[in-house]
């Protein structure tokens, strides 16, 4: 069995971020996009993950965009928050995935993909909120810290899955008395993010609606995002779809809305 403590332990030990990560973060978070782009630019692998972000088809740029002013300027404060969660995530992700079928590229492009969307959620629901905007990071963090956990009880969780046919959340809740979402909030309090972001996430499972209207919305929202996206062939393939259970009744009433949203950025 694997304790809460364990968990926490675990997080804790996630590498600090590099300093010129935390000193671009800081100017985003002051609105100093510009002072940003220039303390970027002396971390070559972190201006090559923004050029290769923002020239991603989903951006739906014709010409490449390399300067990194106008990359940021491209995303805005919040997205570009958002970008450097992900950025700090594709360092911290493992070299070799074990239980997973993932590798690095497919890793960058779930969270490339997921952040954009949620982006454009966000933008949908009239929201400007930079911590509701990074809540999304937690989902794919999560990923990795579950990721060690079952590497470290590689034959407990094959026996389990191989026995008895369970989804990776079920052997998860086995394993540590909590789901992928339970994590996520304890990452978001290691990251010191605000409570109602750990609400958001829980609510996104689909079975812990939240009593708040508008955290409960953005559960939704973030809800069928989940979904939307694990249910591509190349992660259900990976094995990351048996993470959450569709819950139709949960999202009835914002489905097609939904669905609208997602066909509208797909021609984009």
């Amino acid at each position: 069995m694997v304790t809460t403590e364990d968990i926490k332990d675990y997080i804790k030990k996630i590498p600090p971020t590099p300093e010129v990560l935390n000193k671009t973060v800081s100017c985003v978070n002051a609105g100093e996009l510009v002072k940003a782009a220039k303390i970027a630019e002396e971390d070559l692998a972190l201006k090559s993950y923004l050029k290769d972000l923002v020239n991603k088809p989903i951006y739906g740029f014709r010409n490449e965009v390399s300067d990194l002013s106008q990359i940021f300027g491209i995303l805005g404060i919040n997205a570009a928050k958002q970008s450097l969660y992900n950025y700090m995530l594709s360092l911290l992700s493992p070299k070799e995935w074990v239980l997973f079928k993932m590798n690095k590229v497919l890793f960058y492009d779930f969270q490339a993909d997921l952040s954009r969307r949620w982006h454009d959620i966000l933008i949908h629901l009239k929201i400007d909120d930079k911590d509701i905007e990074s809540s999304i990071t937690l989902l794919p963090s999560s990923i990795i810290v579950c990721e060690a956990l079952f590497k470290n009880n590689i034959e407990n969780v094959r026996l389990l899955k191989g026995a008895k046919d369970l989804d990776y959340n079920t052997i998860l809740k086995r394993l540590t008395k909590l789901d992928l979402f339970d994590i996520s909030k304890h990452i978001a309090k290691t990251w010191d993010m605000p409570d109602r972001i750990g609400e958001v996430v829980q609510a996104a499972s689909g079975v812990k609606p939240s009593n708040d209207p508008t955290i409960n919305t953005l559960g939704k929202w973030m809800h069928l995002l989940l979904f939307y996206e694990l249910s591509q062939p190349k992660f259900i393939e990976a094995g990351l779809n048996d993470f959450i259970e569709f819950n139709v009744e949960y999202v009835g009433d914002i489905y097609e809305d939904f669905m609208q949203l997602m066909n509208v950025g797909e021609k984009e």
